[in-house]
């Protein structure tokens, strides 16, 4: 297993019930605060997990469909707040059966190679759903909304994605599980979106085309009634096992400080991008 994982401590800052009730870009600007100060060696690497209700979290890319209104819309009309990231990707679902994990790494003087950062998030996941015996791949998996060389499958269905974002010295690598819930359900609603927001039109950007039977939620995929808590606690037991003391904290120090600078400016970039489609 990746010895990226393996930490004198862990830090564990656990928002799979608090965040609920926040906009999502608390979330980016949460992460690039703990990138900024694992990184910066003012705290110790530290996990995150949290969860948003229905909303989309859109790409730069997406942010250049011609008929991008009409898709956003359509989001808003199926009760989703709409936002942007800030790191790279695509369109991706969140909702109350996605669980998100955050891994924060400090960069060694040698660097952490964008491979080892997404293959010890792949050696969690696989940690925490062993006792299943089923193999859980990464690979790309066409048709699939967000599609990348590190999605998460098992017997060719994707389940989650793995993104990574860079600040100075620190490394945060995200993930969403879809825990429960239909994956194709999710599917079609970017495939609607995407189908809406690009039309016939020949974009330069290859957006994806979406399949929604390629996409399931490991509560499908595993034949088990998974709640988020039982994701937590399997995602608390690994890192226990990959760590000498885990434990759990909120910021401290600067960090709060350095939050309120992060949020704002993942805020006001989300406007800027959004303007009167907000």
């Amino acid at each position: 297993m990746s010895d990226l994982l393996q930490q004198d401590r862990w830090r564990v800052v656990d928002q799979s019930a608090l965040a609920v009730h926040l906009n999502a870009l608390y979330s980016f600007g949460m992460d690039d605060t703990l990138c900024r100060s694992v990184g910066a060696n003012m705290a110790p690497p530290t996990a995150r997990a949290w969860v948003h209700r229905d909303t989309i979290v859109l790409g730069i890319q997406d942010t250049k469909l011609p008929f991008l209104k009409e898709g956003i819309e359509y989001l808003k009309g199926k009760g989703y707040r709409v936002i942007v990231r800030n790191s790279g990707g695509l369109a991706v679902v969140l909702d109350e059966g996605v669980l998100n994990l955050t891994l924060v790494f400090p960069e060694s003087e040698k660097g952490i190679d964008i491979n080892r950062g997404y293959d010890a998030m792949w050696d969690l996941i696989k940690e925490m759903f062993s006792d299943f015996n089923k193999e859980i791949e990464a690979k790309e998996i066409v048709g699939s909304y967000c599609p990348g060389s590190y999605d998460l499958s098992i017997e060719d269905k994707k389940f989650a994605g793995i993104s990574q974002r860079r600040i100075r010295n620190g490394v945060a690598v995200q993930i969403y599980l879809c825990v429960n819930g239909s994956g194709s359900a999710r599917a079609e609603l970017i495939e609607h979106f995407y189908s809406l927001s690009r039309k016939n039109e020949v974009t330069k950007f290859q957006y994806p085309e979406i399949k929604p039977s390629v996409m399931a939620s490991l509560s499908e995929l595993l034949q088990a009634d998974l709640t988020i808590q039982d994701a937590m606690l399997r995602f608390l037991l690994a890192l226990k096992n990959k760590s000498n003391h885990l434990f759990s904290g909120e910021l401290s120090g600067e960090e709060p400080s350095l939050f309120e600078a992060y949020y704002n400016r993942v805020m006001e970039r989300n406007e800027k991008i959004l303007g009167e489609e907000k």
